[in-house]
């Protein structure tokens, strides 16, 4: 039996993802263990509470694999979370980060096959300015890794098409003086907010931002907004709302379709939903399954190794099934229209 630790938070702003993230674990698991089992052996599933900080997750780390014995590792958190997770593995099982980062990840033992930030800001951006003269932007986030670092190159993808940035604002967890916020806003005459909260700070920001009339003045453009979100911001507060994302549960692909009728046969018509985040522990499974029977065991560097030039069995994202663990997948920009995501490429 061999068993694979899935690392997440299950409270603080980043919970909201939990519920999708077990399930789309635990759907993988069963595929696995239904299908070929891990190295010959059936697969066991540890939930792991990454907590709240980098420290929590570091102690959950080694304790998980300590005392619980795990083989390996599969990380969706936040990043301020991903370098303590990797120093407290310190190479002993390998660690396969699942999440969309910020990019220019240098720990070689970790795996990612989340999008990176440049990927998924790229193609909106430009259709922002092709279809929607968006010239002008407002920067706004928690003030931690993901969004520094996305926000900057925002402003680097932005300066290159000859926009400018007229504002830009990092705040800590459990901001609330959005109306000091909003004034900023607003008198930036930004045409775009591009705005990177975590999870329920950014249901909160984006509920707020709609209340103060903003929504109908100011368009609105992240990846940091997924269907878990957007059904906790609500209907009433999405007008003007542009998202980008490796996945989406509307995806009309091979894959998808698929996916979600495994998905909705293991967890009935109202299952947590299908989401980017949620949908990215299947996919590090099946990233880790793949390098794993590459290399014919767990050690981490034969593992590593095996990255890109192993094939992997099945993803919910992209439109063919993948040749290759960890490939790069196509990026879609979609309109929130209500609860309603819309595709626009």
């Amino acid at each position: 039996m061999r068993r694979i630790g899935l690392l997440l938070p299950q409270s603080g702003p980043s919970g909201i993802w939990a519920p999708s993230a077990e399930a789309c674990a635990t759907l993988a698991i069963e595929e696995i263990n239904a299908q070929c089992g891990l190295l010959g052996g059936d697969v066991d599933l540890l939930v792991i509470d990454a907590g709240e900080s980098a420290m929590s997750a570091a102690e959950a780390v080694d304790f998980s694999i300590d005392v619980d014995e795990i083989d390996a590792l599969i990380g969706m958190m936040p990043s301020y979370q991903r370098a303590a997770a990797s120093s407290a593995i310190g190479g002993r099982v390998p660690f396969i980060y699942t999440p969309q980062f910020e990019g220019l990840e240098r720990d070689r033992a970790i795996v990612t096959v989340g999008e990176t930030s440049r990927e998924l800001l790229e193609p909106g951006i430009d259709w922002l300015f092709e279809n929607r003269g968006a010239e002008r932007y407002f920067l706004v986030g928690n003030d931690y890794v993901w969004p520094r670092e996305t926000l900057a190159t925002a402003r680097r993808l932005i300066g290159e098409r000859g926009g400018s940035v007229v504002g830009e604002r990092l705040v800590p967890f459990g901001y609330e003086d959005y109306d000091r916020l909003f004034g900023e806003i607003t008198a930036s005459q930004a045409d775009v907010v591009v705005p990177y909260f975590l999870g329920a700070e950014a249901v909160s920001f984006n509920r707020s931002f709609a209340e103060a009339g903003l929504a109908a003045k100011v368009l609105r453009f992240s990846s940091a907004i997924d269907e878990t979100v957007i059904f906790g911001i609500g209907a009433e507060a999405t007008e003007n709302l542009y998202v980008s994302s490796g996945y989406f549960g509307v995806l009309d692909s091979r894959n998808n379709r698929s996916f979600l009728e495994r998905y909705h046969a293991r967890f009935g018509d109202n299952p947590p939903p299908s989401n980017a985040f949620g949908q990215s522990c299947y996919e590090g499974i099946y990233c880790l399954l793949a390098l794993a029977e590459a290399a014919g065991d767990l050690a981490v560097p034969a593992v590593i190794d095996r990255l890109g030039r192993a094939c992997q069995r099945n993803t919910a994202r992209g439109f063919d099934t993948p040749t290759v663990a960890g490939e790069r997948q196509p990026i879609h920009l979609a309109a929130v229209d209500g609860l309603d995501i819309t595709l626009l490429r």
